[in-house]
């Protein structure tokens, strides 16, 4: 079930953080070609890395969220950020988007280091903090039409049911995950919901802080 795009008819603002962001996120990407592997292991989030020296590590928990394994990595992480993305700022207004999107990258991250703070693989990519955009998404729309792929059909189905299936998958997974023995690298999923949870959190207390709107008794 792939998302191709969603219903931006009532998006106000041009979605400049959601740009941006896209932008870093390939310019890192062609950093990493250009400097093989010897960039990755000095920019990555290695957690055996940051158990040693957590202070000295701190950079790596942020620059870890723009880079990527891969082309197909890239490709799927723009897209999800593509759609969802843009709705989530115009919504929020751009510094609490940003704010949003950065914390639940760096939540992503510990959730995934708290089960796995031994292991010397490299964690990379936007999977974590774009996962929090999908949990503002899903609070804020949770009806709103997504065009998803389906077999070889495009059908539209409300959000709730698409991030949730999305939800549910990382979530088993990431229980599954944790029972593995081997130290193989692969889909890191405990940043997937950890990311998600903290996106959810973070807009819930945005939303709770909004003004509300002026009514009138009779």
């Amino acid at each position: 079930m792939m998302p191709l795009g969603d219903d931006n008819s009532l998006r106000k603002t041009t979605p400049i953080i959601t740009y941006l962001l896209i932008a870093l996120n390939i310019l890192f990407f062609f950093a990493e070609l250009n400097g093989g592997e010897e960039f990755v292991m000095k920019w990555a989030f290695i957690p055996k890395r940051f158990s040693s020296d957590p202070i000295g590590e701190i950079p790596n928990i942020f620059t870890s969220m723009f880079m990527h394994a891969g082309w197909m990595h890239l490709a799927g992480n723009m897209l999800y950020l593509w759609i969802f993305g843009d709705n989530v700022e115009d919504r929020l207004g751009k510094i609490k988007y940003f704010f949003l999107y950065i914390l639940s990258g760096v939540a992503a991250t510990f959730a995934q280091y708290i089960f796995f703070s031994q292991t010397t693989i490299p964690n990379v990519g936007a999977s974590g903090a774009i996962a929090g955009v999908l949990g503002a998404y899903i609070l804020f729309f949770p009806g709103q039409k997504v065009n998803v792929l389906l077999g070889r059909s495009i059908v539209a189905m409300q959000s709730i049911v698409v991030i949730g299936v999305w939800f549910f998958l990382q979530l088993m997974s990431g229980a599954g995950s944790l029972y593995s023995t081997q130290d193989t690298g692969g889909v890191a999923y405990m940043a997937h919901v950890g990311g998600f949870i903290a996106g959810l959190g973070v807009a819930f207390l945005f939303r709770a802080t909004e003004p509300k709107t002026p009514s009138h008794l009779n």
